[in-house]
């Protein structure tokens, strides 16, 4: 029973189309080329009708229940339209009317994705389109990897903190160096006056005074050795406990 009330319905609404179509008379076609059209108005007219279409097949296109050959001849029509209409635009903007490539705004911006950029917006998957298999894959975009640096551009950036020229602007490096200087002197001293009580010298009888600051005077009965004897013992030991780690008996 329903059945026969839709085709009731159906033959209803061709009756009162053509009804309409004998009062209005014949509905104009398109024309294939937008250059054929001298009139804005009339410009402007053929574009309008190309919105209306595009925005009808956009809403269908965004049910994923169609069937994918359904969707990609949707899709196709889309692009198609899309061309179109930016052909008639520019038909619009020569014979004097709107620019609408700046004025007007965006049919897709938030329902599609361009995949070939091009003249009349490149072509564009819509809807369930974009979830078809093998478009996802179009629009993974790769990591971009960062160019090489130049030597020049490299030796840009290289200043005199770079290479450590200013490291002691601040005190703290020569306040450093003065104290391992200093230690490295005691245990020097200290290895001078074990070698020379082993000879049998009474370097602490002999009235040695050790300054514990640095910059201390030392005062002794006995000679002290000089930098260069001093660096000459180090030297020396360092010989020895290299020769006694590395070098066997034989």
């Amino acid at each position: 029973m329903a059945r026969n009330t839709e085709k009731a319905q159906h033959v209803l609404n061709r009756v009162v189309a053509g009804r309409r179509e004998e009062e209005q008379g014949p509905r104009a076609t398109r024309p294939y080329l937008a250059s054929e059209c001298d009139s804005v108005g009339e410009a402007e007219k053929w574009r309008m009708e190309i919105v209306r279409d595009v925005g009808k097949k956009v809403s269908v296109i965004q049910n994923e229940g169609l069937a994918e050959h359904k969707i990609r001849d949707l899709n196709d029509q889309i692009n198609k339209l899309l061309r179109e209409k930016y052909h008639w635009e520019k038909r619009i903007k020569e014979l004097g009317g709107p620019d609408y490539a700046t004025s007007a705004p965006k049919l897709d911006d938030d329902t599609s994705l361009e995949v070939v950029p091009g003249k009349g917006g490149g072509y564009r998957y819509f809807g369930a389109a974009k979830k078809l298999p093998g478009v996802r894959e179009l629009f993974v975009k790769e990591p971009t990897m960062r160019p090489k640096r130049t030597r020049a551009q490299i030796a840009k950036g290289l200043d005199a903190d770079y290479y450590g020229y200013r490291d002691d602007d601040d005190g703290v490096l020569v306040e450093l160096e003065a104290q391992a200087e200093q230690r490295l002197r005691d245990e020097a001293l200290e290895r001078w006056r074990t070698e020379q009580q082993a000879t049998g010298v009474d370097v602490d009888g002999a009235g040695a005074e050790v300054g514990d600051a640095v910059g201390a005077v030392f005062l002794a009965h006995v000679p002290l050795p000089s930098d260069a004897e001093i660096e000459k013992a180090v030297l020396q030991r360092r010989k020895q406990e290299l020769m006694s780690r590395y070098l066997t008996d034989e």
